[in-house]
């Protein structure tokens, strides 16, 4: 692994297309979780073992995205600059954002209708509350919330970049944090180190659901200040560790110890909160500070383990990587409208839950896939999201 600040690691995009298709498994298991009613359909046949595998995906796959594309932000500016960096974000992530919810939200809505209809065995409730107004605080960004945090990142860091350029034209404070974080990285502590600024913002969140972890910022525009710290801090990290990538080589060095603990941590977790999710605090006093520690420092060792792990053994070239790390954000985008038609369609089926939620996966990424092959990876759709290709073929 070289120090050349523009070098592409295949490893890395391997890994981010994975955290975005682990949001599609994610999604799926809605359905299945046991419990109360959490989804805008719930299954009549639930599995524990498919809500503890949710479980843990949302521990990591949200940190490790952002934390990559902190990692890749960064390596665009130097590629572009900024005013074309700039550009290119408004347009691979600000008109995804834009248009994704405009076609997206009116089908939501409307298979939100059919699933109540399903429910209740054709018919509409006479007593449904009325849908809440649209203000900046209730918007419903969906599952599109992710480009929204984005773009605020960008412009944050940018404009921190400005002013730190400004103050520290001769790079004392910058060389100041890379060896710090490369110490700490060395040594294997800065998983730890990065745990207690999340494990704090739990703690001291009003009314947080501690089964769900970091509160998605899914509701209105201005994002809850646990996902700013965690996802912000992923962020961040990325961008630094970007100024020095042979620190990336601790992380190969640890994966393996970083998973272990990560496994542990989680089993933790799931031990003291359990399998069903609901949506209050579940755990209180020794337990609720033992479970917030774990669960922060799951974050970061699951983080710090699969990204070494992919380091490790998938950094080759890969053409079918490639394609699929390509297609991963397409996938991402248009999954949800899919996923639920799917959910509330096997809903009623008396077949074994895995069956069904295998069903729903096996049937709906290989159509989600022959989209993006044959209407997107070769059109403006696909120039927009990832760039132009020249050529078909894998």
């Amino acid at each position: 692994m070289s120090g050349s600040p523009t070098e592409r690691l295949h490893a890395l995009d391997a890994v981010r297309g994975a955290a975005l298709m682990l949001g599609i498994l994610f999604h799926a298991s809605f359905s299945f979780f046991p419990g109360d009613t959490f989804w805008i359909v719930m299954d009549s046949q639930r599995s524990a073992s498919i809500s503890a595998t949710a479980f843990v995906l949302h521990i990591f796959r949200m940190s490790i995205f952002f934390l990559l594309a902190g990692y890749f932000g960064r390596m665009q500016v130097l590629r572009l600059g900024h005013g074309r960096f700039i550009k290119d974000r408004l347009k691979r992530l600000g008109i995804p954002l834009v248009l994704g919810w405009l076609i997206t939200f009116p089908i939501i809505v409307a298979l939100l209708i059919w699933a109540i209809l399903v429910q209740n065995g054709g018919t509409m409730p006479q007593d449904l509350p009325p849908p809440p107004p649209m203000t900046l605080e209730t918007f419903p960004l969906t599952h599109l919330w992710f480009l929204y945090a984005l773009l605020l990142m960008y412009a944050a860091v940018l404009v921190c970049r400005a002013v730190i350029n400004g103050i520290d034209r001769h790079q004392v404070l910058a060389g100041f944090f890379d060896r710090v974080i490369a110490l700490l990285a060395k040594t294997a502590v800065l998983p730890v180190v990065l745990a207690i600024p999340t494990a704090l913002a739990f703690h001291y969140h009003a009314n947080w659901m501690a089964w769900f972890g970091i509160p998605t910022p899914e509701t209105g525009f201005v994002p809850n200040i646990v996902s700013v710290i965690a996802y912000g801090s992923a962020f961040g990290l990325g961008w630094l560790l970007q100024r020095q990538p042979q620190v990336l080589r601790s992380f190969e060095k640890f994966w393996l110890p970083y998973l272990g603990l990560a496994i542990v941590l989680s089993a933790l977790c799931l031990h003291l909160i359990g399998i069903a999710p609901y949506y209050t605090v579940g755990v209180q006093g020794v337990e609720k500070v033992v479970y917030e520690a774990s669960y922060a420092l799951a974050i970061w060792c699951w983080s710090f383990g699969l990204i070494g792990l992919a380091l490790r053994f998938f950094n080759a070239h890969s053409a079918i990587g490639r394609y699929l790390a390509d297609a991963s954000y397409w996938l991402y985008l248009i999954h949800l409208p899919l996923i639920m038609a799917m959910q509330v369609w096997v809903s009623q089926w008396t077949l074994n839950p895995l069956l069904k939620y295998g069903f729903i996966l096996g049937l709906s990424i290989p159509l989600m896939l022959l989209s993006y092959h044959v209407l997107v990876r070769y059109s403006f759709i696909g120039a927009i999201l990832n760039g132009k290709k020249k050529t078909r073929g894998i």
